[in-house]
């Protein structure tokens, strides 16, 4: 029987046949295995293979690829079909050669070569297929090698639409893994008159082309404003003269008209030329208008298309923020759409009016819609829907609404999703700071928040309320008055004990004349909450009950019972131990005076910017209007005090507290000769100092962490407080002198070499050259990762102590993972991209003797702090542990992927890095090796 010729392909369907029928993986292991053999045989024999035959190969390979076995062979049987004339002999071998050659591989010049021999075709079809080879692989080499050929087909009179479209977005596809593609001087301008095109395909794929090329490079692409506010015109204000042939469901060129709207949202202003500005602000009015209209079909298409370009329309106003008509008429018909059946459209609304009442000419405008937001918070069915009604709300609060809308958030807070409590209490707290003209209502609003979603109040939220109490005399006796009531409740949140510790331990005197809460009353309360907490929270309790000896000295026998209870002197948390044993012995030895004087009350705190709203716009980046409270930013109360019990000190010339790292000043002084080393470590332990006379450096830990100590000796403790974004990295370095001496000359120097200061850019600000005795100062530095790099900066800290010289080289925790995105991925997609990094150079392996014993939790915690997403439920081994992340860098992202697998009986670990890059690679598993 003669064989089947044709796209049919009759032993390939026979094949796949098999394969499912296979009843188990051993079965279908076996039937591949078979067909590799005889696949093998075929391309290994004497006979001829022709085309037909080599593209039903291929088409096997691919089919067994996909199912997830390697391939080794048949790629240049694969080439050899790129020689073919035949479409679909073609087609096979450029689909092979895009999804399995590497681009490392000694193949890729014979594919370059049969690629540009296509390019230079005069079949479209067969220069269609080598453009979309060329998009697929989006490779270096590929920009390189048709860097002039494709610019050439996309601009070039004799060009087919069909290619010019291919060619566009394969550009487009190549500009993004290497922008040097794009040529420049007069091909920008022949560039944007594609927006003049009148084949669809054309425009529709240089809109999005032009779109990326004036994101990196607004000016030289400029002159395509003028081109997309005419061709939007004549698309939407004209009657079906441009494009008519492309309506869709009586919507002239949706699509087209989105992705002009959103080019123009590169600008602001958008232009500068009246007449273009009016003929812009013409056609938006007319989509409003038409938005207006009935629907010209019931069909939900219409409506998709003519919704998508009437909300790209409002971004734009919303964007240009300058035509009040316009933005109020928005405002209007998204109102409408609040009550619509679609939840989309809702969401859509909501969204858009939450960038509307940022505007001074529509917010007016968008609280006329706060009863249907608020019904919206608390009716809706869909919990993104609510949380963008919470996002409006808070958008759209000021002094004449606030009290409403606050009490509204912390009813529905009570029956809120577990999903955007957190977010809400951050939200509340802003607007009942923000907003508060009596600050009784704002003691209220938070103690409300602890009780009613206690585990969401995060410390920033409680530091805050303390900081305010401190600083505003008039409500600090209502504060004592209100958190010892609250306490009163037979459940107590921990968080609401906290503060009551702290606010009684500062004010607990002024609501002391109530028999109701006398002193041994109050002493009571709050140690009756002692026991269910945590050793954070009792040490704070203990911080208070000293406080108490200074402000009621006819309780003290009580408190001392309470410091000798075995349950603290012999406490198995030596933080706990240490502070009852030291302050029962300042309780008994300090006189009235001196312990006056070390317990005096904390003196007001510096304004800064609220570390709330920072929180807030690190949770929701881009959803939290710039414009908020810009006041202060509030240190962790029980550090403020400790202050009061340590010699500490703050650099009075840093004004700009980037991180949120500097601590306030205290007055307060305990000359106690014996604690001179003592320090306060706002970086490790909040409650903890740390004494010691050698020196402690191990810099590997912070390849797990961000803050903490990095370096200590008798003399100085070094510690580091960090965060990072992308390619971004802030710095705060405290320098603390342990000694009753001051440091002189006190100099850190960054030490770099210079082809590294090229790939990190490291600056660092001066510090002042005298480090007084006992004192803390504060130094900042910011990094930016331009490209990767190996190693970390040092710093050379000079400085003279009683005379002589000392210098200290400690290296900075800046090593290449901090710039990690943590990257979600199941199992298919992660194995999926594990195979297709299988070079030689995008792969480095490391087995390291383990830790002893074996620790896994502890491997998974170290996992997780390098930056890199721990993946679940993804290695079909449970003890082996998978990470995907992201290297942000300012030249290019590199893709990483990570496998730990233990051997317990050998106690010994495997790693494995696989990334996109290979100097990445070797680094990563550089920096993990033996850390397990």
């Amino acid at each position: 029987m003669a064989p089947v010729r044709g796209d049919g392909m009759r032993g390939l369907a026979v094949f796949i046949s098999d394969i499912r029928n296979c009843k188990s993986k051993e079965a279908e292991v076996k039937r591949i295995n078979k067909e590799l053999a005889n696949i093998r045989s075929k391309f290994k024999g004497d006979k001829t293979l022709d085309g037909y035959q080599k593209k039903k190969y291929v088409c096997k390979l691919l089919f067994i690829f996909l199912l997830g076995h390697d391939i080794d062979f048949g790629h240049m049987e694969a080439v050899n079909l790129l020689s073919s004339n035949k479409y679909s002999e073609k087609q096979i071998g450029y689909l092979f050669i895009s999804v399995l050659v590497n681009t490392n591989s000694d193949l890729i010049r014979l594919i370059i070569q049969s690629i540009k021999n296509d390019l230079q075709s005069r079949n479209p079809v067969h220069v269609n297929l080598a453009l979309q080879c060329i998009a697929n692989i989006g490779s270096r080499d590929m920009a390189e090698s048709f860097s002039n050929e494709i610019p050439k087909l996309l601009v070039s009179g004799d060009t087919m639409d069909v290619v010019k479209q291919s060619a566009a977005l394969c550009l487009l596809r190549l500009f993004r893994s290497s922008p040097e593609i794009i040529p420049g001087g007069e091909w920008t301008s022949r560039i944007i008159h594609l927006l003049n095109d009148q084949h669809m395909g054309v425009v529709t794929a240089a809109t999005s082309l032009i779109d990326a090329l004036v994101k990196r490079n607004p000016e030289e692409y400029k002159g395509c404003v003028n081109l997309a506010v005419s061709r939007l015109s004549r698309i939407v204000t004209a009657s079906y003269t441009d494009l008519q042939d492309y309506t869709y469901y009586f919507v002239p060129a949706p699509w087209l008209s989105v992705k002009l709207l959103r080019l123009l949202q590169n600008y602001n202003p958008v232009t500068e030329e009246p007449g273009v500005r009016a003929r812009l602000n013409e056609t938006l009015e007319t989509i409003l208008n038409k938005a207006q209209e009935p629907p010209k079909s019931k069909k939900v298409q219409h409506s998709n298309a003519k919704n998508a370009v009437l909300f790209e329309a409002i971004n734009l106003i919303i964007h240009s923020d300058s035509e009040p008509t316009l933005l109020v008429r928005a405002c209007n018909q998204l109102g409408q759409f609040l009550s619509n059946r679609e939840t989309n459209l809702r969401y859509l609304a909501l969204e858009s009016m939450c960038h509307l009442a940022t505007s001074e000419f529509s917010h007016e405008e968008v609280k006329k819609h706060q009863e249907v937001v608020i019904l919206s918070m608390k009716m809706e069915k869909d919990v993104s829907v609510r949380q963008m009604a919470v996002d409006l709300l808070y958008a759209m609060c000021d002094r004449s609404n606030a009290e409403e809308i606050v009490q509204e958030m912390l009813n529905y807070l009570e029956t809120a999703d577990y999903s955007i409590r957190e977010e809400m209490v951050l939200k509340v707290a802003i607007l009942a700071e923000k907003y508060a003209t009596d600050f009784t209502w704002y003691v209220d609003v938070i103690l409300n928040l602890i009780r009613i979603a206690g585990d969401y109040v995060s410390e920033e939220v409680w530091y805050r309320v303390i900081q305010i109490v401190i600083n505003r005399e008039e409500v600090q006796g209502y504060a004592a008055k209100t958190v010892f009531e609250a306490l009163q409740a037979p459940a107590c949140h921990e968080n609401m004990v906290k503060v009551g510790g702290y606010i009684l331990g500062e004010f607990g005197n002024l609501i002391a004349g109530d028999s109701r809460s006398a002193p041994l009353v109050q002493f009571k309360l709050l140690h009756s909450k002692y026991h269910l907490c945590s050793p954070m929270t009792r040490a704070l309790l203990l911080s208070t009950y000293i406080k108490f000896i200074n402000l009621f000295p006819e309780i003290r026998t009580n408190i001392q019972e309470v410091f000798r209870q075995d349950s603290n002197l012999r406490s198995a948390d030596a933080e706990l131990q240490q502070r009852a044993s030291e302050y029962l012995q300042l309780s008994i030895v300090a006189s009235t005076d001196v312990l006056a004087t070390v317990l005096e009350e904390m003196p007001s705190f510096p304004e800064r910017e609220s570390s709330i709203l920072a929180v807030l716009k690190k949770k929701k980046p881009g959803r939290v209007p710039e414009n908020e409270i810009r006041e202060s930013k509030s240190p962790a109360p029980n550090t403020i005090q400790n202050n009061a019990l340590t010699n500490h000190k703050v650099n009075s010339n840093a004004n700009t507290d980037l991180l949120g790292l500097s601590t306030p000043p205290s007055n307060n002084v305990l000359n106690n000769s014996t604690n001179s080393g003592t320090l306060i470590d706002v970086l490790g332990d909040i409650y903890g100092s740390t004494n010691n006379n050698t020196a402690v450096y191990n810099s590997k830990k912070f390849l797990f962490k961000n803050n903490g100590v990095l370096f200590e000796n008798e003399m100085l403790q070094i510690g580091v407080k960090s965060e990072f974004r992308q390619n971004l990295g802030r710095l705060g370095l405290f320098y603390g002198n342990k000694t009753q001496i001051p440091l002189t000359n006190f100099v850190p120097v960054l030490q770099w070499e210079p082809d590294n200061a090229l790939k990190l850019n490291v600056q660092m600000k001066p510090v002042e050259p005298t480090l007084e005795a006992g004192a803390q100062i504060q130094q900042l530095l910011t990094a930016e990762c331009i490209e990767d790099y190996a190693d970390a900066p040092t710093i050379e800290v000079n400085f003279r102590y009683n005379g002589a010289q000392q210098k200290f080289n400690i290296k900075l925790p800046l090593t290449i993972n901090k710039f990690f995105e943590p990257t979600e991925m199941n199992a298919d997609s992660f194995f999926a991209r594990w195979k297709n990094l299988s070079g030689d150079q995008q792969r480095a392996q490391k087995v390291f003797k383990a830790q002893q014993p074996l620790d896994l939790p502890g491997a998974r915690n170290k996992l997780t702090g390098f930056g890199m997403q721990l993946l679940e439920n993804v290695d079909p081994n449970p003890d082996n542990m998978v990470c995907a992340g992201i290297i942000h860098t300012q030249t290019q992202q590199v893709g990483c992927l990570l496998r730990l697998e233990p051997n317990k009986q050998a106690q010994m670990f495997r790693l494995t890095i696989r990334a996109s890059k290979e100097s990445v690679t070797r680094e990563i598993c550089e920096l993990l090796t033996d850390q397990f």
